[in-house]
């Protein structure tokens, strides 16, 4: 496979996404400065909608079309490679714009049912974004397969400065108008993801004129629409089952605490916007290793190295203990202090609950992380309707609990983080169960994980006595300590550490002139694993 090394490509689109989401982060306070809390309101008012369409239009299209592409590429075949970005485009453009324009014409409904009539324009604002996104998704997809992470990376970024820069202009020039404000700061969104799509195409086109043509070509075959519907709509349906969920917990959880407080929607606001937010960090540093593991699995799957691939889904596996435990366990021994830096304006009740709730679920950090791991892992491998089972399981195991626990009135909100907690175990079990067959290698991976925990709690027990000196402080202190115990106790082996600088070639019959191993009657090696 060419292109970036697996770790490489991890921490470039690691690095671009976490970039962004604290670009992102940092543009909400000036902007939420500008709207003030009625502006704010009609802002996320607009967003379920949004996100629903975009789930169905654009999720799962990256991992599903990296995996195609990365098939492709290790086959030799790079003109099939062109020829499944050029029909994912026709696809995914039509149903992005079928978005779009179901998006505009339900405004007016939406904002009637809302009962806020400003968002109607706020809605149509919007509206183009679902298609540029969907045109996005396919490139990042192409982009992946081959190797290369940077243009999904950067795409991420210019997306977050355009909309900065746009956003806080729109919102403090119209300020006066909130629905105004509002309106065009959405716009603003819209223009953003026009301009990263304009990228995507512009560099999509570079890509495929500079590709290297071989002398002998072999007649692509067909690639068609139901192919790729059958295996993204998996894909998608895996990523986006959770966020439905979402919308449902938005309905459950403030009707059930309703019963018996007058705060539900505070409630739910510390649940989502803040223990939520906290636990996702260490999940969105994570998805570098989930968007780099798919072509590498996809890659070695194609040659028949099936042993060879299970040991990168264990390595992969172990990176994510390596980020995501000691990310856990800070949260764990250090919410008051972690809530009193980043959610200052939490107080009273609300700020008890918000304590509790990272406490609870800073488990999850660790559980969702291997999910989204696994999840690529299975993905990379052909099997994506198995993750979209196991996510699908979790949601329904979620749900119950939830149901059960939430309407005590002294559980509470705390039922939510309990019921996510069991939505991402069984998940992981599920997909644990799938991805890793060998007991050996099941084994090992369990033992990764000890061993990092092990780590992660002697640095954060180091720094517990300093906790006083807050959230920062404590953070370097057992950042400095786990790092050093990770290099002296070997937490990576040799042979890891050479993988992690260098990547293994293979000749693909690139040659110019050169025709593909296996372009005669290639045979097909069975996977004994395979179920």
């Amino acid at each position: 496979m060419k292109g970036q090394s697996f770790i490489k490509g991890a921490l470039i689109i690691s690095v671009g996404g976490l970039a962004a989401k604290l670009l992102g982060a940092f543009y909400r306070i000036p902007l939420s400065n500008a709207l003030g809390g009625e502006g704010m309101g009609i802002y996320q008012m607009v967003y379920p909608l949004y996100c629903l369409l975009l789930t169905l239009s654009a999720t799962g299209i990256p991992s599903g079309l990296c995996r195609l592409v990365a098939q492709a590429e290790a086959a030799g075949a790079q003109g099939r490679s062109s020829a499944i970005l050029r029909r994912a485009l026709f696809l995914f453009s039509a149903i992005g714009l079928a978005g779009s324009l179901v998006m505009f014409a339900l405004s007016p409904v939406m904002s009637a049912v809302q009962r806020e009539a400003g968002a109607a324009i706020a809605y149509k604002m919007l509206s183009p974004s679902v298609l540029f996104v969907s045109v996005i998704s396919c490139f990042r997809g192409y982009f992946q397969g081959k190797g290369n992470f940077l243009p999904t990376a950067f795409s991420e970024i210019l997306e977050q400065l355009v909309k900065i820069a746009l956003g806080l202009f729109f919102a403090y020039a119209y300020r006066a108008n909130t629905v105004l404000a509002v309106s065009y700061s959405l716009l603003a969104v819209t223009v953003s993801e026009a301009a990263a799509a304009l990228f995507m195409v512009a560099a999509g086109a570079i890509s495929v004129r500079s590709a290297v043509r071989p002398l002998y070509r072999e007649r692509a075959q067909g690639v068609k629409a139901g192919a790729l519907l059958r295996f993204i709509l998996p894909v998608a349906v895996a990523a986006g089952v959770l966020p439905l969920s979402n919308i449902l917990d938005s309905v459950i959880i403030v009707n059930l605490i309703s019963r018996y407080s007058e705060n539900a929607t505070a409630l739910y606001g510390v649940f989502t916007g803040g223990a939520n937010t906290l636990i996702n960090l260490p999940v969105s540093v994570c998805y570098g290793l989930a968007a780099a593991v798919i072509p590498l699995i996809s890659s070695l799957y194609e040659r028949g190295e099936y042993a060879e691939a299970e040991k990168k889904i264990c390595f992969a596996l172990k990176c994510t203990f390596f980020i995501s435990l000691p990310a856990a366990a800070f949260l764990f021994a250090f919410p008051s202090q972690t809530a009193a830096l980043l959610f200052r304006s939490v107080a009273g009740e609300e700020r008890v609950w918000l304590v509790r709730l990272i406490r609870t679920m800073s488990v999850g950090a660790v559980l969702l992380s291997a999910v989204q791991t696994l999840s690529a892992c299975l993905t990379g491998r052909g099997k994506p309707k198995v993750a979209a089972a196991s996510m699908t399981a979790g949601v329904a195991v979620k749900l119950a609990v939830e149901f059960l626990l939430v309407r005590n009135p002294e559980i509470s909100i705390s039922g939510a983080a309990i019921a996510s907690i069991c939505c991402y175990f069984v998940a992981l079990s599920v997909n644990l169960l799938y991805s890793i067959r060998d007991k050996k290698n099941l084994a090992r991976a369990a033992a990764c994980g000890g061993r990092f925990a092990l780590f992660a709690a002697a640095a954060v027990g180091a720094a517990y006595p300093l906790r006083s000196l807050g959230a920062l402080t404590v953070l370097a202190v057992a950042a400095a300590i786990y790092l050093p115990l990770c290099v002296l106790c070997k937490g990576f082996s040799r042979e890891e550490i050479s993988f992690l600088k260098r990547r293994k070639k293979h000749d693909n019959g690139d040659r110019v002139g050169v025709r593909p191993s296996g372009s005669h009657g290639r045979r097909e090696r069975s996977d004994p694993r395979r179920g």
